[in-house]
């Protein structure tokens, strides 16, 4: 176990605590910082907590966290989604325990109080011994506030915050970019690796715009492709560059030919997806579609960095959810086509298992490193992490700043926005 830091001698002043061009060593071992996040940023902006997908018909629901704390996403009747924090307004109960499913109502199994899809009470027994004055109206489920963006679901508890659309910027053009690998059909959830890594969050949080490492962590994974495909992974010495979108979030474009997925298609198949496009011609599909969901399979060529827990990753969504100042749980999301060809969908998750999956060559990697970082910050507390690379040469970019795809662009822009929230 790692020798947490909550000493009086550590600063809680967010000025000195990031700097342009360095954190302090604190940020990821602090346990007061830590509760403070949990209140000043989890419960203050935007937090992804569902893909449309996984709650697809009425009566839908699926089990998420916003911060640390239970929530339920569900589809009532009417076809509206909800976000309501799982817990019963009587004893503090969690009125659901099943990680997704459907139902038609929520009940507590302490007492028996009975919820509606839509988190109104809708019965109790013995109501009679709460007297006259009791209102159910005001004894329904905690409800947050609610949006969507191309049926990436966010919740805030922050009745004040900006439109979920004003909050994701310049994000969206990303967004809409990595929705294409829907390949002409809806973006749909296949399944995901879940698992926990004894890291603080933030260190995932810069993982996913950092290029610099991908050679050194990831070089397993580049001599298991064949030489076609290591050689578009081999992207350092590219035109590829990172960018801060504003509002903490960033870009990072590894594989330029690939950020737009619907241009070039009349560019040659890769020979590792000659077998599926052969397969989807035999199916009928014609050449132009045939080429479309090839593409779309290959995932697109850029990782989107949301703050403060979502990212969208070449060809998966990462979400990272905080569960102590040295444990932090991560969702690695396969993502395909609804309605789509099996043998797209298939493929989809072959290549996700290669990099993301338990056995992978990626995740594994990554959380071994994320592990070292946190056993690391236990030596030479007084010593600054650094974030400065490519500080001198950034130059402005269609959003933000911009930097060479391994420069720590992206870092530095996701500790502007927690500076800001911070001390807000």
């Amino acid at each position: 176990m790692n020798q947490l830091i909550d000493a009086k001698n550590i600063t809680l002043d967010p000025d000195k605590l990031v700097s342009h061009d360095k954190i302090a060593t604190s940020m990821y071992s602090s346990l007061e910082l830590f509760e403070q996040e949990q209140e000043k940023i989890f419960r203050k902006t935007w937090v992804w907590v569902a893909h449309a997908s996984e709650v697809p018909d009425k009566g839908s629901f699926k089990l998420s966290k916003v911060g640390r704390e239970p929530v339920i996403v569900v589809r009532d009747r009417k076809g509206n989604i909800h976000v309501m924090v799982n817990r019963c307004r009587h004893r503090a109960a969690t009125v659901c325990e099943i990680h997704k499913g459907k139902t038609s109502s929520f009940q507590c199994p302490y007492h028996g109080w009975g919820y509606g899809l839509d988190g109104s009470l809708r019965a109790l027994p013995y109501p009679e011994q709460y007297g006259d004055d009791f209102d159910k109206s005001q004894h329904g489920l905690l409800k947050l506030r609610t949006e969507s963006y191309q049926g990436m679901i966010f919740a805030t508890f922050n009745d004040d915050i900006e439109p979920l659309e004003d909050f994701l910027g310049a994000a969206r053009k990303w967004i809409d970019l990595f929705m294409k690998q829907g390949g002409g059909f809806p973006v749909k959830t296949l399944g995901e690796h879940q698992f926990s890594v004894p890291m603080n969050w933030k260190v995932q949080l810069e993982n996913t715009t950092d290029a610099y490492h991908f050679p050194i962590v990831h070089k397993s994974f580049l001599q298991s492709l064949d030489e076609e495909a290591e050689k578009t992974f081999t992207f350092l010495d590219g035109e590829g560059f990172v960018e801060d979108l504003g509002n903490g979030h960033s870009v990072m474009v590894m594989i330029p030919e690939l950020v737009d997925l619907d241009a070039d298609l009349d560019r040659k198949i890769p020979e590792r997806f000659e077998a599926l496009a052969q397969e989807l011609r035999d199916e009928g599909y014609p050449e132009d579609q045939v080429r479309r969901i090839v593409r779309a399979v290959g995932g697109s060529g850029f990782n989107l960095n949301l703050f403060p827990n979502a990212a969208c990753s070449m060809a998966f969504f990462r979400i990272l959810t905080p569960v102590a100042v040295d444990r932090t749980d991560i969702r690695h999301i396969a993502i395909g086509m609804e309605g789509g060809p099996e043998a797209a969908n298939r493929l989809r998750l072959r290549l996700h298992e290669h990099f993301q999956g338990p056995m992978g060559f990626g995740s594994p990697d990554d959380a071994e490193v994320w592990e070292r970082i946190q056993r690391g910050v236990d030596g030479g507390a007084e010593l600054p992490i650094l974030v400065n690379r490519g500080i001198e040469k950034e130059f402005q970019g269609d959003a933000g700043p911009r930097g060479h795809v391994s420069d720590e662009t992206g870092m530095r822009a996701a500790y502007a926005m927690w500076k800001r929230m911070m001390q807000e």
